[in-house]
């Protein structure tokens, strides 16, 4: 790519997780533009890794203040399979899976989907935990949010 292009880039990096699943969770994300760099994170006392993996994305993508092009980077396949290749089937059927049950977490995946929706994004699958270091950090950013959560009781 042309640097004038990368340049135009925002790069999204997210996270999240649970301890034990379901239980409390957090979730962290990055964002990086013109080497500017902005973390964000949070937690929820009940919830689920795929809950956490998807408020990452559509935190994300809602700090956005306009129209961006962006490679966001998640290491959930679920994150990046639904927003690639299964949502246009549930929204098809009305939010119903292949086997007519209603989709899980549709709450989560609609408010990704219209975080996303003033966007062209490049949905990039990473595999955590395997040394790559804006992965990892938006895993400690997830990992602090919960065990703040937690010990804040």
């Amino acid at each position: 790519m042309a640097s004038e292009t990368v340049e135009n880039i925002v790069e999204i990096w997210t996270d999240g997780g649970c301890k034990p699943n379901p239980g409390p969770g957090g979730w962290g994300a990055i964002l990086k533009f013109k080497g500017n760099v902005r973390e964000l994170s949070g937690a929820d006392p009940e919830t689920t890794n795929n809950r956490m993996e998807l408020t990452a994305a559509a935190e994300a993508l809602s700090a956005l203040t306009r129209p961006c092009k962006v490679v966001l980077h998640t290491d959930s396949e679920y994150l990046k399979n639904g927003i690639t290749r299964w949502h246009t089937g549930w929204v098809r059927k009305n939010w119903r899976s292949s086997t007519g049950d209603p989709v899980k977490n549709m709450d989560l995946w609609q408010r990704v989907l219209a975080a996303a929706k003033p966007h062209e994004i490049d949905w990039r699958w990473v595999r955590g935990h395997s040394g790559d270091v804006m992965n990892d950090r938006a895993d400690a950013l997830a990992t602090a949010a919960r065990e703040d959560l937690v010990r804040a009781g």
